[in-house]
């Protein structure tokens, strides 16, 4: 037994532990102490322990995404080299504080300083252009550097050379266009062509996700659709070695599923050029909602653990073919040359698969473990989760407030405190014990298997809540299902299939796949089917999202009892978040769609577009249930040529006011009008109108009194690269109150309650 105030190692779990005067093993503290100095000194052996030697660094990556968190969440760009002196400062401060007691706090702050400043300085970086206002007819010449084949349409991204448009001066850089399937050119390609441009899609709701965000840090300054032919020429200049290792890869890509597809089909062969290529846009759409509700969605995204699978097929088959040679298994490291081999094959199938940014953060994990196996150290541990955290952050610090880095880092976590901590002490027992016979007989792997899917699924339940706004209930089923034929089938065949391609023997390897693929399809399937499989969750604040964040990283690193007040914060962020009111009303930022609550409790939708992508996200934000395309969410709405009304809950009216003439009724008879015309200013309703839109996009409201509290996409005074203030002029409030007015209830003039599509459209 380890003497008092000794260090202690256990199961590979490395720590400072002092009880000796600060409490026994089975109390708060020694006979004669008061209960609060008795807490209060316990609670203090507790912080000594988890500040012990070691104990920081995994915490120096938190602190670093926390620096970054800070600067997504500014409403303007900072200055650089303020930031960068500001970093260097503190960082230099902490090197001298390195002997005191300061020095923790010190190099945490500094961390959060440094992240900070490199999200700053990578956003300088890459600086480009971005679209404003659509541009309907523009002139477009350039190179053709990515290309994804989906299932209705395909999609290229386009470097631009020469940009002609009329009434608009921009020059953007890098654009992304969509095409007719099948005539999306070919990646290396110079191309002249006709578009329609349209700014990066932002959020179509406050606190939804921000599309324009990536694509800013993509490098593309707009999207749209190309009008007519696209006309291939010759480029007036070369493309570089950039395009060319582009053009290269994607024929590569192109060959694999060349080969794929003379042996699968359908959904089988693109889930297979999925998990080679990372080409997945072309499964179709039953497929692949199945897969994400049942819980295997992650298969379909190239991660941590298909770059795992990767490098460990890789390390196992060369360290297996390497002891088959006596000769070298006695003289010879034959464990490092493997995982040299493994790093190679993880490195190719980073760049076979695109190299994206959730892809890079799993070969920099992967690469982190094999490095440490290379020079004799522990693969698994915090440290190496720290490192790799530091890295992928440091490369790309976006990726902090995307879902796959949030999900993978998460379960990642978690699972290293499984191996770490949970691990020994379930199966330390002696040899003639239940648990060991039971191992005996493959008990261990399966439980294992599912404590790891247990754990990793709720490691990544708040992140799936926050941005899909659901839940898989039966993950752990699905992954129990399908996971050991995609470890142990699918992805060993895929292996096998690229090696043998060359020699013309691949055919019998993509059957095998698909075999494979066939099994995850059907049970992703059956557990999508069953009771209750979509768990939906309305749309809650970042704050219960940062909360249960912390709870996690708190119960994945602690070590002490101190580990149980992230539990409790995890339980306070549940309960946080599950109490978030959702909003009354819904504008969507060109004002041509506007969703009420009415007395039933659900949204009633107004439409004068055919946005289907907007509706779904309202739908999912407010954990309903009901089809964009259903006519149930039009009812209650009254109709005619001007516009539409519908009720609030409180029977006051909401109109969305498509022609100038409908306007007097509107005002004269709704509580709130919306619309993207200029309101007559006697107006008695409260209005939203073109200028407010403009100025801060799509907005939520909800009742507070008689009227509304705004909640926008664009906070006042907020303007970044990605979403630039808006072009509204006029300082807007954060609510709407109302002038003097009583609200009617009746319908007004004879508008129909269920119009037609045509009905909807406002006119030029």
């Amino acid at each position: 037994m380890a003497e008092p105030g000794r260090p202690i190692r256990s199961q590979g779990v490395a720590g400072t532990w002092p009880l000796g005067r600060a409490a026994s093993a089975g109390g708060l503290a020694p006979a004669g102490f008061g209960l609060w100095p008795a807490i209060i000194e316990t609670l203090r052996g507790w912080a000594r322990a988890e500040a012990g030697p070691g104990r920081l660094l995994p915490w120096v990556p938190v602190a670093f995404g926390g620096g970054i968190a800070l600067y997504f969440a500014a409403d303007h760009e900072p200055v650089l080299w303020v930031v960068a002196s500001t970093a260097a400062t503190l960082m230099l401060g902490a090197m001298l504080l390195r002997r005191s007691r300061l020095f923790a706090p010190a190099i945490m702050i500094a961390a959060i300083a440094a992240g900070f400043c490199i999200a700053t300085w990578k956003t300088a970086r890459i600086a480009h252009p971005v679209l404003a206002k659509p541009l309907y007819s523009v002139s477009l010449s350039g190179f053709v550097e990515a290309r994804d084949i989906r299932e209705r349409t395909d999609r290229f991204v386009l470097r631009v050379t020469a940009m002609e448009a009329q009434r608009s001066d921009v020059k953007l850089e890098r654009v992304r266009l969509s095409v007719r399937k099948g005539t999306a050119p070919e990646v290396g390609s110079f191309v002249q062509l006709k578009a329609r441009l349209m700014p990066p899609i932002s959020p179509v709701r406050p606190g939804s996700y921000d599309f324009s965000r990536d694509m800013y840090f993509q490098g593309i300054g707009a999207s749209g659709f190309v009008m007519g032919t696209i006309a291939a020429s010759v480029p007036p200049e070369a493309g570089g070695l950039r395009l060319r290792y582009a053009a290269f890869m994607q024929g590569l890509r192109d060959a694999i599923d060349a080969r794929i597809r003379a042996t699968l089909e359908g959904d089988n062969r693109a889930i297979a050029t999925a998990l080679l290529t990372g080409r997945r846009d072309a499964i179709s759409a039953p497929v692949n909602d199945a897969m994400f509700v049942s819980g295997l969605g992650h298969v379909l995204s190239i991660s941590g653990y298909h770059m795992a699978v990767v490098a460990g097929v890789v390390f196992f088959a060369v360290r297996a073919l390497l002891a088959l040679i006596p000769g070298l298994t006695a003289d010879f490291a034959i464990k490092k040359w493997s995982a040299a081999a493994a790093l190679v094959a993880a490195a190719f199938y980073l760049l076979l698969s695109g190299a994206e940014v959730a892809t890079q953060r799993s070969f920099f994990m992967t690469a982190v473990v094999l490095i440490a196996v290379m020079v004799d150290r522990r693969a698994i541990t915090f440290r190496t989760l720290a490192v790799a955290a530091l890295i992928v952050l440091a490369v790309a610090p976006e990726a902090l407030v995307h879902p796959s880095f949030q999900m993978s880092f998460a379960a990642t976590l978690g699972l290293v405190a499984l191996v770490q901590i949970g691990m020994p002490n379930l199966f330390a027992s002696p040899d003639h014990s239940a648990t060991a016979r039971i191992a005996l007989w493959g008990g261990r792997e399966i439980a294992i298997l599912f404590l790891a899917s247990l754990i990793a699924g709720l490691a990544t339940t708040p992140y799936a809540a926050f941005h899909f706004h659901r839940v898989t209930p039966y993950g752990v089923i699905a992954n129990l299902g399908a996971m050991p034929v995609v470890s142990a089938l699918v992805m060993p065949a895929g292996l096998l299939g690229l090696i043998a391609a060359p020699f013309g023997l691949d055919g019998v390897f993509w059957w095998l796949m698909g075999i494979g693929i066939d099994w995850m399809v059907a049970v992703s399937s059956w557990v999508a089917a069953l009771p209750g499989a979509i768990g939906r969750i309305p749309a809650f604040g970042i704050a219960p999202l940062m909360a249960a964040s912390l709870g996690i990283i708190m119960m994945g690193l602690l070590r002490t009892p101190l580990r149980w007040a992230g539990a409790l914060l995890l339980l306070v962020s549940l309960a946080w978040g599950l109490s978030a009111r959702q909003p009354d009303i819904l504008i969507a930022g060109d004002g041509a769609s506007v969703a009420v609550r009415g007395k039933d409790g659900q949204l009633h939708v107004i439409r004068a577009s055919k946005d289907s992508f907007l509706l779904r996200e309202w739908l999912a934000a407010d954990a309903d249930p009901r089809d964009a395309a259903t006519n149930s969410l039009a009812d209650g709405v009254s109709c005619d040529e001007a516009g539409c009304v519908t009720p609030l809950a409180d029977g006051r009216l909401v109109a969305l006011s498509l022609r100038v003439d409908g306007l007097a009724d509107d005002c004269s008879r709704a509580a709130l009008v919306v619309t993207t015309r200029p309101a007559p200013s006697g107006c008695a309703a409260m209005v939203v109108d073109r200028p407010r839109l403009a100025s801060q996009g799509a907005l939520a409201l909800t009742q507070r009194g008689d009227g509304f509290a705004v909640q926008a996409v664009r906070a006042r005074g907020a303007s970044r690269p990605w979403l630039p203030a808006g072009a509204g002029e006029g300082d807007f409030d954060g609510s709407l109150v109302p002038k003097n007015f009583t609200a009617k209830t009746a319908a007004p003039r004879s508008r129909d309650a269920t119009p037609a599509e045509t009905d909807l459209q406002a006119d030029d």
